[in-house]
């Protein structure tokens, strides 16, 4: 449990949070606030979209800088940490890949960086997109157009890889307790995915740019 906080105007105790909810001064975000205290959320996988937005432009509304112009600085020093902090929950939560990884790390399982292992599952599709495109790079212009089919094949394939990945997501989300190994498995499978279609698009927008 996170220690309470003292708000330094009325010397309410609450837990750590960006208002306090006794007087609405705001307050300086503790070290110890991540980002579902921030937004007044419980840490849980499955964020309600809605409720998410709601108090995100509720807080917006209490904490924005341009309500403490002519405050003391200690209170536009609040402001300001409050917004940011307000603003990268907001990005983070309302993902579900960066929120899943968001609760892999709050729970010291931290997903490894981008160069990690190529996921076993799609490893086939991984080598075979891979090796499709650097045969395009190494194409000539008057192959590209024959290359293009297969392509644009390959992204589709991708997307519904992806979109399939997506849903076992939110059917993981909605357990009381998602193992982490597989919630990392999936989110780095998604990772992959997504690292590869765009790849597969910019080779796709270079093919149409020099024909």
């Amino acid at each position: 449990m996170a220690t309470a906080a003292v708000c330094p105007e009325c010397g309410h105790q609450q837990p750590p949070a960006l208002v306090c909810a006794a007087c609405g001064v705001v307050q300086e975000p503790p070290p110890s606030l991540d980002l579902f205290a921030a937004v007044g959320l419980p840490r849980r996988l499955q964020v309600d979209a809605a409720e998410l937005e709601r108090r995100f432009y509720e807080l917006s509304r209490q904490v924005h800088p341009d309500r403490f112009g002519t405050a003391p600085a200690p209170a536009q020093a609040a402001s300001l940490a409050a917004t940011a902090l307000l603003n990268r929950a907001y990005k983070v939560l309302r993902d579900p890949v960066q929120r899943g990884r968001y609760w892999l790390e709050l729970h010291g399982e931290a997903l490894a960086d981008e160069s990690r292992s190529v996921p076993r599952e799609i490893a086939a599709t991984v080598f075979e997109v891979q090796e499709r495109l650097a045969e395009l790079r190494e194409a000539g212009a008057e192959q590209h157009e024959l290359l293009r089919p297969a392509l644009q094949d390959d992204l589709r394939r991708l997307d519904e890889r992806r979109a399939a990945c997506s849903q076992r997501l939110d059917e993981l989300f909605q357990t009381a307790a998602p193992p982490p190994d597989r919630l990392k498995a999936l989110l780095a499978e998604i990772a992959y995915l997504t690292t590869l279609a765009r790849n597969v698009q910019a080779g796709l927008d270079v093919e149409r740019h020099e024909s």
